[in-house]
């Protein structure tokens, strides 16, 4: 049954191929999609939060290649802001209460349509913004009503690569990855 499942999301990714091409714009949730959607508390009561470096390369590969990527988050806390100032984030939205009014503000703001925008989420909130991006992704982990709803459901759960492997999707149809896998990557990993 795994391998049928798995199978089944290959070939939803391979017939998606087209929407991914003109993405210019890779938006995230944070909370479940970079994290694993744990929360840590410290003694003081600051909030930690564990993000994947894998996924930070993965970050850094879409920057490399031209693409714009930002964080949309409804939670706040401090630790999403830190990790988009290591990875260069020029859009990190957090504490947003309407997630389809701040996309709106971001695509305005980057003067792109709708098509040329990909959003990778993993809960139900991350419905609303269906109708506003040109691919709506989600996590294997996210709630059975994004995923039955999403464009494409990635094969890795929030906070374990998932960023990864969409970026490594886009970066194939953008025809970026063959040179990638040959000659490797030479800058920092964060």
């Amino acid at each position: 049954m795994q391998r049928l499942r798995r199978l089944w999301w290959c070939w939803l990714w391979w017939w998606q191929r087209r929407r991914l091409h003109p993405i210019k714009v890779v938006v995230l949730d944070v909370d479940g999609v970079l994290t694993d959607g744990g929360l840590w508390h410290g003694p003081t009561g600051e909030l930690i939060k564990r993000f994947d470096v894998r996924d930070g390369l993965g970050i850094r590969l879409l920057q490399h290649a031209g693409l714009e990527v930002a964080f949309l988050s409804g939670g706040r806390g401090g630790a999403t802001e830190v990790r988009a100032q290591q990875l260069g984030i020029r859009h990190c939205l957090v504490g947003a209460k309407d997630k389809p009014l701040a996309l709106a503000g971001l695509r305005e703001q980057l003067n792109v349509e709708p098509e040329q925008i990909a959003f990778v989420g993993d809960d139900v909130n991350d419905l609303a913004l269906q109708g506003s991006v040109g691919l709506l992704v989600a996590t294997a982990d996210a709630a059975l009503p994004l995923r039955r709803r999403a464009d494409a459901v990635l094969l890795r759960p929030g906070g374990h690569g998932a960023v990864r492997e969409l970026a490594e999707r886009l970066l194939r149809v953008h025809g970026q990855w063959q040179q990638l896998s040959r000659e490797g990557w030479r800058d920092r990993n964060d």
